[in-house]
């Protein structure tokens, strides 16, 4: 069976078309529908999406492969994203990832077995006085300690 949006979805998508001058204006929140759906963009869901988009398969891989929110394989349900740059690497970013790896048991890009996280270490997400940071799925963690990520796992479980 051909992957395709729900019929939800797709009226969604249409909606969102609707509101852009050109169709391809749209491509970043039609990814992001796509990915909702889907669970990830992978080569099928890039295929679709270039087929209703009106584009070539490679226009949106290039998309898709430039910006960090959209994920070519599945994640687990807390997607952990910390922040890696300047201010947050002078704020302790890379003392808040190895305390994740060691908590979590795994590396930046790996999900947990149990299917529960998946780490990555990302570029700037805009948080630079609440150094260091983190964004679990939507939401933002800052001022990040040791003892605040424990309490924010906790409450993930």
């Amino acid at each position: 069976m051909a992957l395709e949006f729900s019929p939800q979805t797709y009226r969604k998508f249409e909606e969102t078309v609707s509101r852009y001058p050109r169709k391809e204006a749209a491509m970043l929140p039609v990814l992001y529908l796509a990915q909702l759906e889907f669970g990830q963009l992978d080569a099928e869901a890039v295929e679709y999406v270039a087929k209703i988009m009106g584009q070539s398969p490679a226009r949106v891989q290039g998309v898709v492969s430039f910006y960090t929110m959209f994920n070519t394989q599945r994640i687990g349900r807390h997607h952990i994203q910390v922040c890696r740059t300047l201010s947050c690497a002078l704020g302790g970013a890379e003392k808040i990832t190895a305390f994740l790896k060691k908590k979590l048991g795994i590396e930046p890009g790996q999900t947990t077995a149990d299917g529960r996280f998946t780490l990555s270490e990302v570029e700037c997400l805009a948080s630079c006085g609440t150094a260091p940071m983190m964004q679990i799925n939507d939401d933002y963690y800052e001022n990040l300690t040791e003892d605040k990520v424990t309490e924010i796992l906790e409450k993930l479980k």
